[in-house]
């Protein structure tokens, strides 16, 4: 259920009431029982689940939603506000997830937001999920994909300074990325992906005139994919290679870094865009927005994307052959 402080109990709430969730998957909600009945009862939403406590095991046929409760809230969580009781409770949940996805409990998890301050403050170093998730499965090899509408963008680099993001776009990181994606886009039943790549600078670099980074990294990147059959071109400018996309060119993109791939992405579908986590052994896919503490607690959030993240988590797992359920943490 994300940061209890945030609006990660109330989306999730609202989005297992929907009829649509129900029909693509099971949902077990990861999180503190208590405050998911206080916030179903401010909501006037349904909240008589079952609850499973953490050493208890989930039943296999459940007929209904229910409450996975770790009962690892300390001390007094007020909506909208960074605490280190928020964070820690967070990081509980998503460890949670991660054990019952390697016990085969649970076959994907569907994430609602974190706020990292507060995560922090918990006691985990992390900057986000896509960190945390790939230290907790020992994943060497992760990328942070988005799913807008027609559009799959995937990230060569996350939340780092741009300065930083421009030294990370180097040929053997560019080839890691194409190599996971196409990997990654089978893994989800494309049999043969077509691949883009975003270039870093301005309409390409021109030949060598506003840089070198397409010449010297990124194309002898895509040729030794290329030598590997991976069905990949570019680099094209980003002020189109993102439409042609769009429209069906190509099965994804793959971005140089965080705000590149973002804009796009929240252009064409803010609110009910996924983040999915590549690499992992299991199926992650989260919402588009964060915490949202200025109205936490206010039952006004809107549930477009987790409904999206949830059931994008089943279709997945299933076409993966990994799944017919999602679990939400």
């Amino acid at each position: 259920m994300g940061d209890p402080a945030g609006i990660g109990p109330e989306v999730v709430l609202k989005a297992v009431a929907e009829e649509e969730i129900r029909r693509a998957c099971v949902p077990v909600i990861i999180g503190d029982a208590q405050l998911l009945a206080h916030t179903a009862r401010t909501l006037d939403l349904q909240c008589g689940y079952d609850i499973v406590r953490k050493g208890e095991p989930i039943p296999e046929h459940l007929p209904e939603p229910i409450i996975f409760h770790l009962d690892n809230i300390n001390g007094i969580i007020e909506p909208g506000i960074e605490s280190g009781a928020a964070g820690k409770a967070a990081g509980g949940y998503i460890e949670a997830a991660v054990e019952l996805c390697a016990a085969g409990s649970v076959d994907a998890i569907a994430t609602a937001p974190i706020n990292k301050r507060s995560l922090f403050l918990g006691g985990y170093s992390f900057p986000g999920h896509t960190e945390f998730l790939a230290h907790l499965t020992g994943s060497e090899e992760y990328a942070m994909a988005f799913v807008a509408a027609n559009l799959r963008i995937v990230l060569i680099s996350t939340h780092v300074p741009l300065s930083e993001a421009i030294r990370l776009v180097e040929r053997d990181r560019v080839m890691r990325t194409i190599n996971l994606t196409n990997r990654e886009l089978k893994r989800w039943g494309i049999e043969q992906p077509r691949l883009a790549v975003a270039a870093l600078n301005p309409h390409g670099s021109e030949g060598g005139l506003f840089g070198m980074e397409e010449a010297s990294e990124i194309m002898p990147a895509i040729e030794a994919c290329r030598m590997d059959d991976i069905d990949v071109r570019g680099p094209f400018s980003a002020d189109t290679v993102f439409l042609r996309a769009s429209r069906g060119e190509f099965d994804a993109v793959v971005a140089c870094y965080h705000d590149q791939a973002m804009i796009p992405v929240k252009c064409l579908s803010f609110g009910e865009a996924v983040n999915v986590t590549l690499g992992l052994p299991f199926i992650r896919t989260s919402v588009d927005h964060g915490t949202a503490f200025d109205i936490a607690g206010k039952g006004v959030a809107e549930h477009s994307s987790m409904i999206a993240a949830i059931k994008l988590a089943a279709e997945l797992s299933m076409s993966a052959g990994e799944s017919s359920s999602a679990v939400e943490v």
